[in-house]
This record gives C-alpha cells, structure tokens and sequence, in this order.
C-alpha cells in the first residue's frame, strides 16, 4: 500500500498538489489528527480531500516507539510531508523524519552554547561508548572516557558529557566525557595553581597523571633537566606528584603541566 514509484519526482509532487489544489509542499510540517489505524499504518486526517497516510516505518525513530503503542484515535499533532504514493493518491507523513530534523536542531543549539548535558549510555564497543543524545546515536572515542570503560554496569545510565565534533551532514555525532569534567571543575583551573596526582603512565615524551577525576601530561620539556636523564627510574606508576597548570585546552578536555616552576 505505501510502496511509490521510484520515478516520481518532486516535479510530478508539485503537479499533483497544484491538480488537487493542496496548499501544501514536500518537506512541509503539517498538523492531523488520526482517525483510523490500518494494517501497516495510520490515516490521517490533514484537510485534503485524500486521508494522508503515516506508515508505520515512520512513527518514530525510537524503536522501543516504532508501533502503534504511542498513537491513538483522535491524536492531533504535527507530521512532516514525506512523499506521495502515486497508487493510492495519498500523501505520505513521517513522525521519525520531524523527529531527525528537530533532535538536529537542538544538537546544534548545544553545541553553539558549548553546553553541559546529560546523556543515555546505550553500550560500548572497543573503540569506545555508544549514547543516545535526542533520540541520535553518537559516540565517546575512549581516549575521551576517562573512568569509563567496557566493562563499567552503566548502561541504560547516563553520563556528562560536552560536544566536541558534529557532522550533521553525515549523521556524525562524537562527544566528551574528558570536556565535561573539564567544565565541572574550571572554577579551580587556573593557569599557576598547584594540582597533586598521581601517576598512571610513563612514556618517552613525559608523565601522565590522574587527579581526581583528571588527567593530565608533564610534558619531558616540563619536568628538571637531572630528572629527564633518568625519568623512567625516578619516577614510577603509583607515585604522587606535585605540578603547576600551565594550560586548560578546554576544546580537547586537556591538562598541560609543568613541574619545573614548582616553588
């Protein structure tokens, strides 16, 4: 019934709404009210002589929602003016497409205001966490996780995370936890002040820290010259260590530390 031949254009579209004189135009946000379910779908009524037909493909894009169980005889709410099937001579509502356009809208809306959210952890794969932020899927690279990992019961929980690359273009949703902790706690990262972690990682180019709830790098160049020569054996995981901020890279959720101007 809501199959439409693959040829119809938005020419053809346009012609049929002009023959019928609908004041309409694809792509538009109409309001219905539902007033009969069907097999596969729902009629609605949209003021055109024709019922307008919502498949059930297209009631949502939550698929705990994609059914009937979230509608009812007499709703009247908004619907997006999908298409035109050629064969009934109806026009075809989406609620999953107002759906994608609006969960869109708001992602952009928090990513101007660098905003603070709190989003559902759907699960985790080796590359990292999989959520779910307005009904879109994104996700947080584990190099952005900090405490949290594969194995962590959180999931159906949510977790604060910030924005730090979206692609709406290609439905490219990737966020922070490491920029969200940076926030919570920039009212004591201050360029100069003296932070203590300890020491969860050596490598060749410098020390990574943990305090509290961040990490941090002691950049080589940041620590004493007599120190570099011998870093792998002065310093060793587990140690607590003192070091001076020296700069806050709140886009990547990132400490910069320096150990050569402790006082």
């Amino acid at each position: 019934m809501t199959k439409h031949n693959e040829s119809f254009t938005h020419r053809n579209f346009a012609a049929v709404l002009q023959k019928y004189k609908y004041d309409l135009n694809l792509g538009d946000i109409v309001a219905g009210t539902i007033f009969s379910f069907e097999l596969n779908g729902v009629l609605v009524d949209i003021g055109t002589p024709i019922s307008a037909y919502l498949p059930i493909q297209e009631v949502s894009s939550n698929q705990e929602l994609n059914n009937f169980n979230s509608l009812n005889i007499n709703d009247t709410r908004e619907f997006f003016l999908l298409d035109y099937n050629v064969e009934s001579k109806q026009l075809i509502l989406s609620i999953r497409r107002l759906e994608y356009i609006r969960a869109w809208k708001r992602i952009r809306q928090l990513l101007a205001e660098d905003s603070l959210i709190d989003v559902k952890i759907k699960g985790f794969n080796k590359g990292g966490m999989i959520i779910n932020l307005e009904g879109i899927s994104g996700f947080v690279p584990n190099s952005h996780l900090n405490n949290f990992h594969q194995n962590n019961p959180s999931t159906n929980k949510f977790i604060k995370l910030k924005l730090l690359n979206v692609e709406e273009k290609s439905n490219n949703l990737i966020l922070s936890h490491r920029r969200a902790l940076i926030a919570q706690a920039s009212s004591n990262l201050i360029v100069g002040n003296i932070i203590e972690g300890v020491i969860n990682q050596i490598t060749p180019y410098g020390l990574f820290i943990k305090s509290g709830n961040l990490k941090g790098l002691v950049h080589i160049s940041e620590i004493n010259v007599k120190q570099v020569e011998r870093i792998t054996s002065k310093f060793k995981i587990g140690d607590t260590i003192k070091a001076v901020i020296i700069h806050v890279d709140k886009k990547q959720g990132r400490l910069s530390l320096s150990m050569k101007h402790l006082k």
